[in-house]
């Protein structure tokens, strides 16, 4: 890494954040560049502790856009590519299907051009696609994902990132480009939008609002603590092996509605109120269209090859996760409000004018 230029994009989003503070404070010598759109679920607040760094700078920007993208390569000689930037949540994606094909797809093909035109032949540069085990559909009671296992999305999102993937995979076949892609499990921690189910029903449970629970209940999902998907993307971008593809879990299968009785429990104890008092608040409504019954990640090549096991366990990773929302409630009430874009928007202007 010394030395190299990375380009991590949609990196002022929650996996994002977590993966640029890393590169930053582990790597001092290479030069980490942000692109991010600052669309909702992009905040520079996650990134407040380091924004200052010698060896970090934010780029504003859209992945769609390929002058820019032409731009960015040009000006700072980049010498990898880290791709997190998308759309990522499935009630998003059945409402607004298009958001999902620009940005995951057509987003991802200017970017690959971009890496393209820009190496040529070089093979000392990577191009990294961070996935999704939705891509994968849906388990049975049984089995695991693995990195062979047929590709069957049943949403608009899932759809659009097993788009993505094949195009990564094509221009390796293609061009020669250099990339690996993983494909991870449901990641949770802090700085994650309040549209995912931990961080949703955390700020219900603080604001006593019902939490409503697709369907039984007993979807299942396997859950991974954030700084361990870090630490494996990290790992992967330096040690992978060109053209492969990389599962990540956190051996931690939860039903929902399981997980949701321990969210409650755990915040019935931070906040001081009787045992059980928030399960009351579980609201059972209508399932998601084509929700998934069970997705489950099978980790081993990842182990076996790169030595990468996930370190977190659940109910600790949990216990701070909570922690960190109930410490940072100004965070969380500027987030849901929507009043950070306009204040990030204004900070970001006064810094480049």
């Amino acid at each position: 890494m010394n030395g190299k230029t990375i380009l991590v994009t949609g990196g002022a989003g929650f996996i994002g954040s977590h993966l640029v503070r890393l590169l930053v404070n582990k790597y001092p010598d290479a030069h980490i560049l942000n692109l991010d759109a600052l669309t909702y679920a992009g905040n520079l607040a996650n990134l407040k502790d380091i924004e200052d760094a010698p060896n970090y700078t934010f780029l504003k920007g859209r992945i769609e856009d390929p002058e820019f993208l032409k731009k960015v390569f040009e000006e700072y000689e980049v010498d990898g590519v880290i791709h997190l930037a998308a759309e990522s949540h499935v009630d998003r994606s059945i409402t607004d299907p298009m958001a999902f094909l620009r940005t995951n797809i057509i987003g991802t093909v200017e970017l690959l051009n971009a890496a393209k035109d820009a190496w040529g032949d070089r093979q000392d540069v990577r191009f990294y696609h961070v996935s999704t085990d939705e891509v994968y559909g849906s388990l049975g009671e049984t089995g695991l994902f693995t990195e062979t296992t047929a590709y069957d999305p049943r949403s608009p999102y899932s759809a659009s990132k097993a788009s993505s993937d094949h195009f990564v995979r094509a221009y390796h076949h293609t061009y020669g480009l250099p990339v690996v892609i993983s494909n991870c499990s449901n990641n949770y921690g802090p700085f994650q939008f309040p549209e995912k189910l931990i961080p949703l029903f955390i700020n219900n449970i603080r604001h006593e609002r019902n939490l409503p629970v697709y369907g039984d209940g007993k979807n299942t999902r396997d859950w991974l603590w954030v700084g361990d998907h870090a630490d494996a993307i990290d790992l992967i971008f330096r040690k992978g092996k060109n053209g492969e593809t990389y599962n990540i879990g956190g051996e931690n299968e939860w039903k929902n509605i399981d997980l949701i009785y321990l969210v409650c429990d755990q915040m019935d104890a931070a906040l001081g109120r009787e045992a059980g008092s928030s399960r009351n608040l579980i609201t059972f409504v209508r399932d998601r269209p084509g929700h998934d019954r069970r997705y489950a990640i099978d980790a081993a090549k990842l182990t076996n090859e790169l030595n990468w096991r996930p370190k977190l366990q659940f109910p600790e990773g949990l216990e701070r996760t909570i922690k960190w929302y109930l410490e940072n409630s100004d965070w969380l009430e500027a987030v849901t409000s929507g009043a950070y874009l306009q204040y990030y928007e204004k900070q970001y202007q006064q810094k480049t004018s």
